[in-house]
């Protein structure tokens, strides 16, 4: 820790408290999450092995926060990360209403660009959230906060936890449309009620994979058509609102991907056509 100095605190996650940090000898800015072990014969804790295996697996985007170190510090170790002003979370929070479509569309390819590099090399992130979006100076966006994520192998038969939260792109879409987010349950039921109060409540016939889910037996949810996502976000676009509309979908398989929409270059264009 010697090397840097601490300008203050950014702030504070599971597994560590983050600080903006000067270097030295180089001047350089960056953020700095000092990782506490709280015994030494526990280890590193998982969540921030994971964080460091993804980052070191894809360290060349431009759209995925740089790591740029790791070293000890005391009882524990410490990660530099390279410095980012603000996140996305913050951008909606302070707009005085909801973004502009041009603005939209651009923190939306920034995303797709990172989440279709993660998934090309083989990392899913599984906890994307604008909190976890972070915005450069300069309005660059780039995914952050690796602590959930896994590197899988295509078509591997391995099996991983299903209760791991995450807003996914087209949560965060429609969050970025409507100004707040749109299923903001406060636990897991509450949260499930919001999804089917707008998607409609899912069945073996618009999801046969449904009854394959370890829970679904468990709770039981009375019939609800799906709501127009028009009355849902009735400013934005008809064109917006079908790419939402292809990210929203119970089936998995059936969601569009990232790298569908930036393998055609007019398709995202086409879809917020007031934007040049």
């Amino acid at each position: 820790m010697d090397q840097y100095c601490i300008l203050g605190r950014i702030g504070e996650g599971a597994h560590g408290v983050v600080f903006k940090a000067k270097h030295v000898e180089t001047g350089e800015i960056v953020a700095l999450k000092k990782v506490a072990l709280r015994r030494l014969e526990d280890g590193i804790p998982n969540q921030a092995l994971r964080e460091i295996k993804a980052l070191q697996e894809i360290e060349d985007s431009p759209y995925v926060v740089q790591l740029k170190s790791v070293f000890p510090h005391g009882a524990g170790f410490v990660l530099a990360f390279e410095f980012m002003l603000s996140d996305l979370a913050e951008v909606v929070r302070h707009a005085q209403r909801p973004l502009a479509q041009a603005q939209v569309k651009s923190y939306l390819q920034m995303l797709l660009k990172g989440v279709a590099f993660c998934h090309a090399n083989n990392i899913v992130h599984r906890d994307l959230k604008p909190a976890n979006l972070l915005i450069s100076a300069s309005g660059q966006l780039k995914i952050a906060d690796f602590g959930l994520a896994r590197v899988f192998s295509p078509g591997g038969s391995r099996l991983y936890t299903h209760q791991v939260a995450t807003r996914a792109v087209g949560c965060i879409m429609g969050e970025l449309l409507n100004g707040s987010p749109l299923f903001p349950g406060e636990n897991d039921i509450e949260q499930l009620c919001c999804v089917l109060r707008i998607l409609g409540t899912p069945s073996p016939k618009v999801w046969p994979e449904i009854i394959e889910l370890p829970d679904y037996n468990k709770i039981s949810f009375k019939e609800q058509a799906p709501v127009p996502l028009e009355e849902v976000l009735p400013d934005a676009s008809p064109q917006a609102l079908d790419l939402l509309g292809q990210f929203l979908l119970y089936p998995p398989r059936q969601r569009i991907a990232a790298s569908q929409l930036l393998c055609l270059p007019t398709h995202l264009s086409c879809r917020f056509p007031s934007v040049q």
